[in-house]
Order: C-alpha cells, then sequence, then structure tokens
C-alpha cells in the first residue's frame, strides 16, 4: 500500500480545491442522497464501526469534506470504509496508520485540554475550531492532509475498493470511469499480496 506521508495539503487548499471540482460537479438529486442515507441508516454497523477510534476518524472526515442537501459528505462516500480497507490489510503502510492512530490521541488530548471532553462529545462548531487548531501545527497539518488524502481517493476510486460507494463521486462530478471495473478478487491490492505470496514460495 502506498504511503501519504509526503503529501502536505491543508484543509483549506483541499476544500479549495473541491470547490473548484464542485464548480464542475453536478448536485446530487437530494432526494436520492436521501434514500441512500436512509438506507445506509438501516444497514448494521461492522465491529470495527463501533470502536471508539474509528467513530473518532469517522467524525473527523466527515468535518473535513461535510455533507449538503445536494452534495454527498464523507460518511456518504464511504470514506471511513475505505480508510479501514486502505491500512487493515496485510499490505498497508504500518507508518500511516500508526501516524493515523496517534493522532486520535493528540486529537482527544487537545479537546480534553480545552473542553474537557472527547472530540465525539464536541458540537460540529467546536469540532471544526479543534481541526483549525490542529492543522497549525507541523505534525497536526501532515495527518490532517493524510486523511484528507484517504478521503479524495474513496470519493474518486472504484466502488469496489469500499469508498465512492454505487459510484456517488463519480456522479456527483460528471465522471465517466473507465472499464472494465476491477473485479473483487482481482484489485491491485489482491495482486500485489498474491505476488507477495509467490516470492516467499519460491
Amino acid at each position: 500500500m502506498k504511503s501519504h506521508k509526503n503529501i502536505d495539503l491543508s484543509r483549506r487548499e483541499f476544500m479549495t480545491r473541491m470547490g473548484l471540482l464542485g464548480a464542475l460537479a453536478l448536485t446530487y438529486p437530494s432526494a436520492a442522497l436521501a434514500q441512500l442515507r436512509q438506507l445506509k441508516a438501516e444497514q448494521p454497523l461492522a465491529d470495527w464501526q463501533t470502536e471508539t477510534d474509528w467513530q473518532t476518524l469517522a467524525q473527523v472526515q466527515e468535518v473535513l469534506f461535510p455533507a449538503g442537501e445536494d452534495t454527498p459528505g464523507a460518511d456518504d462516500i464511504g470514506a471511513t470504509i475505505y480508510l479501514h480497507n486502505a491500512i487493515e490489510n496485510p499490505n498497508a503502510d504500518i507508518e500511516d496508520k500508526d501516524f493515523i492512530f496517534r493522532g486520535i490521541g493528540w486529537l482527544d488530548g487537545l479537546t480534553q485540554e480545552r473542553h474537557k471532553k472527547t472530540f465525539l462529545q464536541l458540537d460540529a462548531a467546536m469540532q471544526e475550531d479543534i481541526i483549525e487548531v490542529i492543522v497549525k501545527s507541523r505534525a497536526g497539518r501532515s495527518w490532517v492532509s493524510t486523511l484528507l488524502t484517504y478521503t479524495l481517493e474513496a470519493l474518486l476510486m472504484d466502488p469496489v475498493y469500499g469508498g465512492n460507494k454505487k459510484g456517488i463521486g463519480w456522479q456527483w462530478l460528471n465522471h465517466q470511469p473507465g472499464y472494465p471495473a476491477p473485479p473483487a478478487d482481482r484489485t491491485w491490492d489482491k495482486l500485489l499480496q498474491e505476488r507477495y505470496k509467490l516470492r516467499e514460495s519460491t
């Protein structure tokens, strides 16, 4: 799995770039978005999604890439599912994973210091304020940049990788994907894993 540690993108720069994309994008029908959100709300959560660390990461991604009535947000595109698939597989970059989870500790440490609460206990405005404070440090900026990069990948990747549910990102950006789409058992990470196994057996 590729590393994102050399990418440095601030939240403001990210949102500016997304604004440029949005200028080219279509509004997503609000009725269709509402239906997708209702279907998702009715689906049971995976065990990992109930863990506090993953709930915190999901909320941070939602702050970084918020939903609108006719625009998909991080939850709509399956950003956290994509992130989980990306860093919890045998070929993942262990430095990325460690860095992301260390960042949760920094985040909650700051919210405890300032508000005597965890990040998840803060209201939306306070969460955004905390993110703005986080990015003022070099490490915090890099942490947010890493999460933004994974979120953008979730928006644009083929749905077989866990994000971009039902091609929602492509539809929103009016993007025509290439064909054929990779089958679930022949994605690049699976092929890489097979290559490693082949090397070990020879």
